[in-house]
């Protein structure tokens, strides 16, 4: 993939802002029907405004871990595929990059070109650039998966469901997604298929399509030359999974920051599932709609109403509402370095 693929492929159109209108509005929506009954919101504010600082302090480091940790995750899976890029610039990107992903409309393309072309700056090739973007994703969605595999085995233990289904899926659905990432041969195969099928079509009309679509079945050709043997692929996924985990420690830390027991036995599975459908490409950042799934889920494993709901909001306002603030100010500071390093031509007099 080149620059012109990551800039044509984040192009915006009318469609793609309508959708994220609606997308705002429907989360929006939602949000004001989860805090619309009185009698559950007043004492949720109630514990947020007696929250314990330390607590709230615990919250925002555990997030800052989940940050730092993506960084190493980039890092590790930069160096397996020949390139090395400080972990200092990646956590930045890391920030950058989710405060991208959570309001820009045209997800995921956009992020994603974010983060291909700051590796190209970077020194990355095309190809490196390409698959780690590629395996970051497998090993993101792996981690996920072993998160809510987990939330289903603790809420068996708690005898709070007995679909042994469940576990048997999640265990299927891992081991899966492993054999995936260490055969991503495969899927860079078929998506370099794909790519010039797509490229002959579109060549009838435009013929630079075709010359496009070969750049790109050549730099998945390329990406499907970097090794990753089965050691590694664990190994990154472990790293992809403590990226989960760490924000996953900020939703417990708001649960003691606003004084509430935490339901241990619900509470992963209300994680995973609020992760998942936050993914969602409906709602931008899940608003409204990972807020409710977590306040529903925890508590149907027991947890009180107004603190389930002060606990979710606790947990956004960290890992969204700030993280977001923070990302655009990280945003604003790479694009004044590059501008810095690399100044715009002045017009010849």
């Amino acid at each position: 993939m080149t620059d012109e693929i990551a800039v044509r492929g984040t192009s915006r159109s009318r469609k793609e802002i309508v959708r994220y209108l609606v997308g705002v509005a429907i989360g929006v929506i939602v949000l004001l029907l989860l805090l619309g009954k009185r009698t559950e919101l007043r004492p949720a504010w109630h514990q947020i405004g007696q929250a314990n600082l330390a607590w709230v302090a615990a919250a925002i480091v555990a997030q800052a871990l989940s940050l730092l940790t993506f960084a190493a995750l980039q890092h590790r899976v930069l160096k397996l595929g020949g390139a090395s890029i400080r972990l200092a610039p990646l956590a930045m990107l890391s920030l950058a990059n989710d405060a991208i992903a959570n309001t820009v409309p045209g997800e995921p393309a956009i992020s994603s070109a974010y983060r291909y072309r700051f590796y190209r700056r970077q020194g990355a090739t095309s190809a490196s650039a390409g698959w780690t973007i590629f395996t970051v994703l497998l090993a993101q969605a792996i981690g996920m998966s072993l998160i809510l595999l987990l939330g289903v085995l603790a809420a068996l233990a708690s005898g709070g469901t007995r679909d042994a289904g469940a576990t048997l899926a999640g265990l299927v659905i891992v081991v899966v997604a492993v054999a995936v990432l260490v055969r991503r041969d495969m899927i860079l195969e078929f998506a370099a298929a794909l790519a010039g099928l797509i490229g002959r079509i579109a060549a009838r009309r435009r013929p630079g399509h075709q010359r496009l679509a070969e750049r790109v079945q050549a730099t998945l050709a390329r990406m499907r030359e970097i090794p990753l043997a089965p050691p590694s692929a664990i190994g990154v996924v472990g790293i992809a999974t403590a990226v989960w985990f760490f924000d996953f420690l900020c939703l417990a830390c708001a649960f003691c920051a606003i004084h509430a027991s935490v339901p241990w036995d619900g509470i992963l599975l209300a994680y995973g599932v609020a992760q998942v459908a936050g993914t969602l490409p409906i709602v931008p950042g899940g608003i409204g709609i990972v807020e409710g799934s977590l306040a529903v889920i925890l508590v149907a494993y027991g947890a009180a109403r107004p603190s389930a709901l002060a606990a979710a909001l606790v947990y956004r306002v960290i890992s969204f509402w700030l993280a977001i603030a923070a990302g655009w100010v990280t945003v604003g500071t790479i694009a004044h370095r590059q501008h810095r390093t690399h100044p715009p031509p002045r017009p010849a007099p």
